[in-house]
Order: structure tokens, then C-alpha cells, then sequence
């Protein structure tokens, strides 16, 4: 079976240059078949500041009303997704910007109210995996931004690491896939302020060790239950830490298994 890379770049990556260009590089350099996805929360947040639009958060999650939507829109499918894309052909990379609307590759629907109205956020549904196969197979590297659309003409702003995780289940039947979570840390650390404390290799039992101990935490709980969601639902293997583990193996990141 044909290896394929799934990888989400985060958000504080993107923000600084440097770190960008750095990860472009180290993704550039896989080999296809390979997708990237991509955020942009803090570059949305500045515009909507400069905009003077309202920014609402509940528990580290965005309350996208329909202002909001045109913000990310312009931001995650507009600069940052268009950045990255020019960023990969500058490394002969040839990557083409997509939101889920684009060839209904991925379709949502509206999050139900509970406790909470999050406004205009997606849930995905649907992963039209053979028109991404049909882009990969021609040697084209989809580069996704953190919008889907609801098939009636609404964009609705989603989870990065939902999107990157759908993704990777929706071509695992085709394909031996690997999901990479690249941020700015080493991966699992037992000492958030410490990158050698890396937690190199993480099961199902390691993981209920972890969450009792209260090792995984906040913004990392979210993560790894989308970590393993994707491997219950075929994905090989699943990565997290820094862009530098896509080019070397050899440096300290976190492996995911279920067994």
C-alpha cells in the first residue's frame, strides 16, 4: 500500500516567518503523495482587531459570527493559504490552495447549539477522498485552510486539526497513512517548559496513565482525542512535534499507537 503524509502546521508556526519557512522546507522535502493543512487563529484575531470586529472566545474556541466568517475567510483562504501555496512552488513543491468547499472536498454541517452558540462553525461529515486521490495521483500536494462549507452555500470556519484528521481517515483505505501534528513543541512533554521530557511512544493504556495524571492537559486534550479518533478509524500512525521531525528521524517527537 501507497504511503501518504497528512500534516497540520499550527498556528504559532505560521505567525512567525522564520518557523514558517522552516517547516516549508522540511515539508517540501517529503516525498508525495502528501496533503497539508493549516490554520491561522492568532493572524485572524489581529485583523479582526484591526477591523474592529468583536473577537469572541469560550474555552479557546472561536465564536464565528457572520462578520467573523468573512475575517477567516480572507485570512485563512486568502493570505496565509496563498502564502503557503507560493511558499511550496518556490521549493518545487506543487501545491494548490483548497478550502473544503473547493470540489466539495469537504463537506460540514453547522454545529448544533448546546450550552454554547459557536455561530458559523462546521463539524465535518463527509470527505470526498477520491477527488484527493485524483489531485495526489497527478502529483499535486493539496494545501487546505481551516474551512469547510455546509453544500448550501455557507462557509463555516473548523477545526485545523479536525480537518487534518478527517482527512487522514477519509484516505486511509487507499493508502498507509501517517498524520503529523507540527507545532512548536517536541511532542507529549512530562514537563510542558522542558523538550527532552518528550513522551517518545504513547498507547491506549499510556494515554489513560497520562490523562490521570493530569499530564495531558488543556490544549493538548483536544489533540490527542483527534489523534486517536484517527487511529480507530484506520489511520497507521500519528506524530506530534516539531517540523524538524518530518526530515529527521532521529530527533525527539511523540509516536501514537493504539496498541
Amino acid at each position: 500500500m501507497k504511503k501518504l503524509n497528512v500534516v497540520k502546521v499550527g498556528g504559532n508556526i505560521i505567525e512567525k516567518e522564520e518557523d514558517l519557512q522552516a517547516f516549508l522546507d522540511a515539508f517540501a522535502a517529503l516525498p508525495e503523495p502528501k496533503i497539508l493543512v493549516h490554520g491561522g487563529g492568532k493572524l485572524a484575531t489581529q485583523l479582526a482587531e484591526r477591523l474592529d470586529i468583536p473577537v469572541q472566545m469560550t474555552n479557546g474556541r472561536r465564536i464565528t459570527d457572520a462578520e467573523t466568517v468573512e475575517v477567516i475567510t480572507m485570512v485563512y483562504g486568502g493570505k496565509v493559504n496563498k502564502s503557503i501555496v507560493a511558499g511550496l512552488q518556490a521549493r518545487d513543491c506543487n501545491a494548490i490552495g483548497f478550502s473544503g468547499a473547493d470540489g466539495n472536498t469537504i463537506l460540514s454541517v453547522k454545529r448544533s447549539v448546546k450550552d454554547i452558540d459557536f455561530g458559523f462553525v462546521g463539524d465535518v461529515v463527509a470527505v470526498d477522498s477520491k477527488m484527493i486521490d485524483n489531485l495526489l495521483s497527478i502529483g499535486i500536494t493539496p494545501a487546505f485552510c481551516a474551512i469547510t462549507h455546509d453544500g448550501k452555500g455557507q462557509l463555516l470556519n473548523t477545526n485545523a486539526d479536525t480537518i487534518a484528521c478527517e482527512l487522514a481517515i477519509g484516505l486511509s483505505e487507499k493508502y498507509e497513512v501517517t498524520l503529523n501534528y507540527c507545532f512548536e513543541k517536541a511532542g507529549v512533554l512530562l514537563d510542558i517548559n522542558d523538550d527532552n521530557s518528550v513522551v517518545k511512544d504513547i498507547n491506549s493504556e499510556k494515554y489513560t496513565e497520562l490523562l490521570n495524571d493530569k499530564i495531558i492537559a488543556d490544549g493538548m486534550l483536544p489533540k490527542l482525542e483527534n489523534c486517536f479518533y484517527a487511529l480507530k478509524g484506520g489511520v497507521h500512525q500519528v506524530q506530534l512535534g516539531k517540523p524538524e521531525m518530518l526530515k529527521n528521524r532521529n530527533t525527539n517527537f511523540t509516536t501514537l499507537r493504539l496498541q
